[in-house]
């Protein structure tokens, strides 16, 4: 329960050192509520939404990321009920609630009445993490995606998407805007994929967001006809191997609990779990 020094504000520009010390206390974890810190100075112009904080007298303690993502950031499950009024004014916007599990539990406690229902509930996701040499051979057709790449590249990606998330980036006109995406993370260095012969993609992933500390791998994904043969594990490998070189020293990722053939594939890297998170999907 908040006392009368405590208090719960939007923060801008001038909370930036703050809230970059907030995220600090688990700087894997948060990286992407650090990332878009860094990006956009805490503008909400900039965000696309809103970053607030929960305040002990002058200290911030916890903070909530609320856009198309709203992330908690180093809450308890009591911080968490704090942001739930500010939670509720985004419930149109928002397409994902993710963080630490008991924390969304908690947040979807509180709101999930006065909620638009999720389509679907993913509730302990693996998060892991590796911050040295993969423990396989890192596969040497894998590098990073130039320009030249997007014809091939895009469809991967799209498939990708549609197969992870039940519906296409494409959908309801949003096919300029996801080749957009795709075509920033390759300018940025960080798109990486393996083509067969004929050109074709049978191996990919994306950096969706870094820090100085830490980089957080998506869309790992592996052509259908392709499965089977060890491709995950070694283009992961790989992956750990160049982000580490041009990124960040810790490379991060979160896994569906019933993806088992990932998992084991993330295991024979060497990436450890170091936290459970959840996943709401509107």
């Amino acid at each position: 329960m908040l006392t009368t020094r405590d208090h719960v504000r939007l923060l801008g520009p001038d909370d930036r050192n703050a809230f970059l010390a907030l995220t600090a206390q688990d700087p894997v974890v948060n990286v992407f509520a650090e990332y878009r810190a860094r990006v956009t100075n805490l503008e909400p112009r900039w965000l696309g939404g809103e970053m607030w904080g929960r305040f002990e007298g002058d200290e911030l303690v916890a903070g909530c990321h609320m856009g198309a993502n709203l992330v908690p950031v180093q809450c308890t499950s009591q911080d968490v009920a704090c942001f739930a009024e500010p939670a509720l004014g985004r419930v149109r916007s928002t397409a994902t609630i993710v963080g630490p599990h008991p924390v969304v539990a908690a947040l979807w406690e509180a709101v999930g009445d006065r909620w638009s229902p999720p389509r679907e509930l993913r509730w302990r996701q693996p998060h892991l993490q590796i911050d040295h040499d993969p423990d396989v051979a890192a596969d040497p057709e894998v590098r990073g995606t130039t320009r030249d790449d997007l014809t091939a590249l895009y469809p991967a990606c799209v498939a990708m998407y549609t197969e992870e998330v039940g519906v296409s980036p494409e959908a309801a006109g949003g096919k300029d805007l996801y080749r957009a995406r795709v075509q920033q993370l390759i300018s940025h260095g960080w798109s990486f994929a393996r083509f067969d012969e004929s050109g074709r993609v049978i191996f990919k992933a994306e950096v969706a967001c870094a820090t100085p500390y830490a980089a957080q791998v998506q869309g790992v994904y592996v052509h259908p006809e392709r499965r089977g043969e060890g491709l995950a594990a070694a283009g992961m490998a790989a992956v750990v191997v160049l982000v580490r070189e041009q990124i960040a020293p810790t490379v991060s990722l979160y896994v569906n609990e019933w993806n088992y053939a990932a998992r084991a594939a993330y295991d024979r890297v060497g990436f450890t779990e170091s936290a459970r998170l959840s996943t709401l999907m509107f």
